[in-house]
């Protein structure tokens, strides 16, 4: 993949200067190339922003948990290059993962945001059709303070009000 380093950058830059993962040590592009390889292998979206010939974000989603009854919804997540936050790139890009998640016919999707005072990605979850569902107090504990874990939840389709095919995570 292409893109793995640049993918790993970004991330890299998010682990290490902000709450919006729980991960502490970034990842080498090896491994960002072996997640994305699993989030496609399942069929789901893995997207990434290209601007001025240069990555300038990326955004996926993802098994909310693997057994079989959450089969229906999906997690998201999006990181931005740190020199284009603010610029509606992760707007977009959440935008067309749901609209991806939505023709595999799923039903609910979940966003796990690390932080309650990450307005940014509250923000853009929220200006994305996203709710809040609560707070999770002091889940992780990452730079030396514990963090919150704020959730919003957005139907995608018709909600829970019917099934559609769902995804085989190949869970239990």
């Amino acid at each position: 993949m292409d893109d793995a380093a640049a993918l790993a950058d970004i991330y890299g830059h998010h682990v290490l200067h902000g709450f919006g993962t729980f991960e502490e040590i970034p990842p080498p592009a090896e491994e960002i190339e072996r997640r994305v390889t699993s989030v496609l292998g399942l069929g789901l979206p893995y997207l990434v922003a290209e601007l001025d010939g240069g990555v300038a974000g990326f955004a996926y989603a993802s098994a909310f948990r693997t057994r079989a009854a959450y089969r229906y919804t999906v997690e998201d997540s999006v990181y931005i290059a740190p020199d284009r936050l603010g610029q509606g790139i992760g707007k977009s890009l959440l935008l067309q993962v749901i609209g991806a998640c939505e023709a595999l016919g799923l039903r609910q999707m979940v966003a796990m945001i690390g932080d309650s005072a990450n307005v940014g990605s509250i923000g853009v979850h929220r200006s994305c059709g996203f709710e809040p569902s609560g707070v999770l107090k002091g889940l992780g504990f990452k730079a030396g303070r514990w963090v919150d874990v704020v959730t919003m939840q957005r139907p995608l389709n018709v909600g829970s009000e019917e099934l559609g095919p769902g995804i085989d995570w190949g869970g239990v």
